[in-house]
C-alpha cells in the first residue's frame, strides 16, 4: 500500500524549499562586499582592455638603436 500524504503538509513543504533555495540564490546574488564588487568590476574592466591591446601599449619597449 501507498504511504498516506498529508497534502497540506506536503505543499507547505514545497513552497519552504522554494523560499530556501531563491533565499540561496539571492544571498549568493547580493551578499558580496562592496570590495568584492569593486574587485570583480575591476578585473572585467583589465579583460576587455588586455582583449583590445590598450594594457600593453604603455608596457612596449623601444626598439634599441644601433
Amino acid at each position: 500500500m501507498a504511504e498516506i500524504v498529508n497534502l497540506g503538509r506536503a505543499r507547505k513543504a514545497k513552497a519552504r524549499r522554494e523560499r530556501e533555495s531563491e533565499a540561496d540564490a539571492n544571498r549568493r546574488r547580493f551578499g558580496r562586499t562592496k570590495a568584492e564588487k569593486i574587485a570583480d568590476r575591476d578585473a572585467e574592466t583589465r579583460a576587455d582592455q588586455s582583449l583590445a591591446g590598450k594594457q600593453l601599449d604603455g608596457k612596449r619597449l623601444e626598439p634599441e638603436k644601433d
